[in-house]
């Protein structure tokens, strides 16, 4: 059971990275079948695929200008753009060598750019642990407190408790000596002690 665990714990740390390689993988195959079925020196699929990639290459300038950019969306173009160029160079070339040149790039390009968000994605989360952290010691430093406090408050009431209850039985036990005078008690200054009248009057 724990090796599943950690198998799909790996494989999910895995994958993100595997991802740039994927995609391009997939481009650069993807365009090979396209080569190997007519693309190879098609012109009109060359100025398609180059039209495409110029139009997704100005979607992510007009993205990233501006204070309002968003750069999730304008790197997603320039992506779409650099996917479409190889795949149209690839479709478009008769060898095997410069479509594999160009997917080597890219996907040094894709991992370049990748890397930037998985080192702020990284700092986040790190923050975000340490933040965490901080707020666990600070409750568990809190609860640890106000259980010695507690468990003080509940041993006091506990010795006060006892104490009273071996003073009551003291009193009692010292009442029923022979020759016991509460009268001698008060005389001495301590608290005067109530009379059994009951006893007497039962008797």
């Amino acid at each position: 059971m724990n090796e599943q665990i950690t198998g799909r714990h790996w494989l999910a740390a895995a994958a993100p990275k595997a991802a740039p390689a994927v995609a391009t993988s997939t481009v650069l195959i993807l365009a090979r079948i396209w080569n190997a079925n007519g693309a190879e020196h098609s012109v009109g699929n060359a100025v398609l695929m180059t039209v495409l990639a110029a139009a997704a290459a100005a979607a992510g300038a007009c993205a990233a200008v501006g204070r309002s950019g968003d750069g999730v969306l304008a790197g997603t173009a320039f992506a779409a753009s650099g996917g479409l160029a190889l795949a149209g160079v690839a479709g478009y070339a008769d060898g095997f060598s410069l479509p594999l040149l160009l997917w080597a790039l890219a996907t040094a390009v894709a991992y370049g750019l990748a890397a930037r968000y998985w080192r702020t994605d990284r700092r986040e989360t790190v923050a975000h642990e340490r933040h965490a952290s901080e707020q666990r010691e600070t409750h568990a430093h809190i609860e640890r407190v106000e259980a010695l406090r507690a468990g003080a408050q509940i041993e006091t009431a506990r010795v006060g408790a006892a104490y009273a209850e071996r003073l009551a039985t003291a009193l009692v036990t010292r009442a029923a000596l022979p020759g016991f005078d509460p009268a001698a008690l008060t005389k001495n200054g301590l608290p005067e002690l109530p009379i059994p009248t009951h006893t007497t009057e039962s008797e």
